[in-house]
């Protein structure tokens, strides 16, 4: 028995041996490419007469994900990608006389809509460089379709599919099968347009949210339309004609509307990009992908002290710590207290892409926005959604921008309670409470709502609403009445939103840095990013282990992406 206990326990501390060995040995790898000097290294890694391949079919998130050191030797791919990757490398290819031009693959793209604009508006300003553009899909959905509209050329497979149908929005509505079923949710809210629990409520949708439904989606499909109208130089009228009509389905119908440009099948596409760029067709396409990009020509120059931050507020607001898809007030709190400390730091810009929250946390996170601002600059650049307490914690800075198919607003409060009385007495089951007080049981998930914990959460509710109304008025130098016009929870899309005052101007990430640089009075300053988000050391041989195949070291840098030279 000893023999077998002494041999096991050798035998578990060699595999742990060996583990930590080939973990120092991965970090160790991952310190000597981060130790040589990228920094102004333009065109080292790049070959002459090169493509930068946008693959964007992949779930776009405003901000890469945290790097991992090992999983840069390793296949894995977490099949994300972050907007500041995307339009990073877009920028370096026009600056980098080596990369003619880019090749496009966004039919499957997985983003919001003014993520997709943004990209678009990229991709527009690096043709003025004079380089080309050309896309290709075996499917086209339109948010693809929209993004590849602005390339010189879009080619598509012979027997691919496409939409070109409008938009719509589709909403269910559980009255009835409450009813039915004895499942319910108790509502209480401030505001008609504060249409998220709606569904709870009745069983169709009110004129309301009707409303303000149809006015999203016009002002959405408004953009779109007249920008992909004129990329392609068909008129605004015709594109809608196509969509009324679903006309367009496929490839072959594309192609006869006008709306691509070609029919091929992807090796026929590489050759029309060889032939632009004047190369034999049977020689190899030299492509360089974003990632590898960014690890040539680094944003951050050592000899430039002056810094912005940008602050990504990403996901739902919840009273946590934080992390990279929720906003917590710890994470966030923390990188504004960082940031109001360092001097090197002249000012910020808050990322916003967010449906809200917890109202408790909004209020925190908010009032110490409140406290950098009085010290620093603090510009807001809103992405998909900011609404709700999304647009609370927005709501005091010195200047708001968003796109024109951003969603916010959203003034309002809901509190939505479940409750399964119905359900338990069809099945026999009856639940029964002992207090002391009348109020004592507060809420119970067998029971309605006690008139006291009803009365409590009304005027829990009136306040917040009231609070936050006084927050808009204070940062957008509105009076109470004005807010309250353009709140009752209704949402607005940013091109609206700035024609009532809720939002400053249209624009994305990239005007919000040059506007708050300007507010800041500075010229050259480097990006750095927060919150700061620290894979443990369990988290890291997790990925690691889990992922790493036999081509552990084949390109070992070209997963080491441009986050690990920032700081």
């Amino acid at each position: 028995m000893n023999f077998f206990k002494s041999f096991l326990a050798s035998l578990l501390g060699t595999f742990i041996a060996m583990g930590l060995v080939a973990l120092f040995f991965f970090m160790g790898i991952a310190a000597i490419a981060t130790s040589l000097n990228f920094e102004q290294s333009k065109g080292t890694w790049v070959k002459e007469n090169s493509v930068l391949d946008l693959n964007l079919n992949a779930v776009v998130t405003d901000r890469s994900p945290s790097y991992n050191p090992l999983e840069g030797f390793s296949d894995f791919d977490s099949g994300e990608i972050g907007m500041d990757e995307i339009i990073g490398s877009i920028k370096k290819a026009k600056e980098d006389d080596k990369i003619k031009g880019i090749k496009i693959h966004s039919g499957f793209i997985a983003s919001g809509w003014a993520q997709a604009r943004e990209i678009r508006n990229t991709l527009k300003e690096f043709k003025t460089s004079g380089k080309f553009i050309y896309a290709y899909g075996d499917y086209m959905s339109q948010k693809g379709y929209y993004v590849s509209s602005v390339a010189d050329s879009i080619f598509m497979n012979p027997m691919g599919m496409m939409q070109l149908k409008g938009l719509s929005s589709e909403v269910l509505y559980y009255e009835d099968f409450q009813d039915q079923y004895g499942v319910k949710m108790e509502v209480i809210r401030h505001g008609k347009y504060k249409s998220a629990v709606e569904p709870y409520l009745q069983d169709h949708m009110s004129e309301e949210n009707r409303i303000q439904i149809q006015s999203l989606l016009d002002a959405v499909w408004e953009t779109l339309r007249d920008e992909v109208a004129q990329s392609r130089g068909i008129e605004p009228y015709t594109l809608d004609a196509l969509a009324d009509d679903l006309i367009v389905t496929d490839a072959e119908e594309a192609l006869a509307q006008g709306i691509i440009d070609g029919l091929v099948y992807e090796d026929d596409f590489e050759n029309k990009i060889k032939v632009a760029l004047e190369i034999d067709p049977e020689g190899s396409l030299k492509v360089v992908d974003p990632g590898e990009l960014n690890i040539q020509i680094q944003e951050y120059d050592k000899q430039i002290s002056d810094r912005i931050a940008i602050v990504y507020a990403q996901g739902p607001i919840l009273n946590t710590k934080g992390s990279e898809d929720i906003i917590g007030k710890e994470a966030v709190n923390k990188a504004f207290k960082e940031i109001l400390e360092s001097k090197k730091i002249k000012a910020v810009v808050l990322r916003v892409d967010s449906p809200g929250g917890d109202a408790l946390t909004s209020e925190i996170i908010l009032n110490a926005s409140r406290t950098l601002k009085g010290e620093k600059p603090l510009v807001v650049s809103m992405g998909n959604v900011a609404a709700s307490g999304g647009y609370y914690i927005s709501s005091l800075a010195d200047r708001i921008f968003a796109d024109p198919m951003t969603i916010t607003g959203s003034i309002g409060v809901l509190a939505a309670f479940p409750n399964i009385r119905g359900m338990t007495n069809k099945i026999g089951i009856n639940a029964e409470q002992v207090t002391t007080h009348k109020n004592a049981m507060g809420y119970s998930l067998f029971e309605p709502l006690s008139e006291g914990f009803e009365k409590s959460t009304i005027s829990a509710i009136e306040k917040v609403y009231d609070t936050f109304k006084s927050r808009v008025a204070e940062g957008r130098s509105m009076s109470m009445e004005a807010v309250e016009e353009i709140a009752q929870g209704r949402v607005w899309s940013g091109k609206d939103a700035v024609k009532i005052g809720l939002v400053d101007t249209l624009g994305g990430l990239q005007e919000a840095i040059t506007a708050v640089a300007k507010l800041a009075e500075i010229d050259k300053y480097n990006l750095v990013e927060y919150p700061k988000y620290d894979k443990d050391f369990e988290s890291m041989l997790m990925d690691a282990f889990s992922q790493a195949q036999t081509k552990l070291l084949q390109h070992p840098l070209k997963k080491i992406r441009h986050r690990i030279y920032r700081t």
